[in-house]
């Protein structure tokens, strides 16, 4: 549907959470990447624009503990063709986006 979506898992129940979905218009966003951190937000990132053999544009989104965005949504260009992103959280808390 051109949208992408990140959920969280109760480890006590195993139950996921309602889908929380990026905001903004979805069109084209393709291969998300989820992570959290140690403040216990979490980063959603997707590309846009990527097709066979093309490149694209990274954009993400942090969302506070309560699963609501925080601050505003970014964007990048320069995603090489055949290639993905990947993210990890920083021991200060911060989030680096790779791509």
């Amino acid at each position: 549907m051109g949208n992408v979506f990140y959920g969280v898992v109760n480890q006590s129940t195993g139950h996921m959470s309602q889908a929380i979905a990026a905001p903004g218009e979805a069109k084209g966003r393709k291969y998300p990447v989820v992570i959290g951190n140690s403040r216990g937000e979490t980063l959603l990132a997707w590309t846009e624009g990527m097709s066979w053999g093309k490149g694209g544009s990274v954009a993400w989104q942090i969302f506070g503990k309560n699963g609501t965005p925080e601050g505003e949504t970014g964007h990048a260009d320069g995603v090489p063709s055949w290639s993905l992103i990947a993210a990890f959280a920083r021991p200060d808390g911060g989030f680096t986006l790779i791509y």
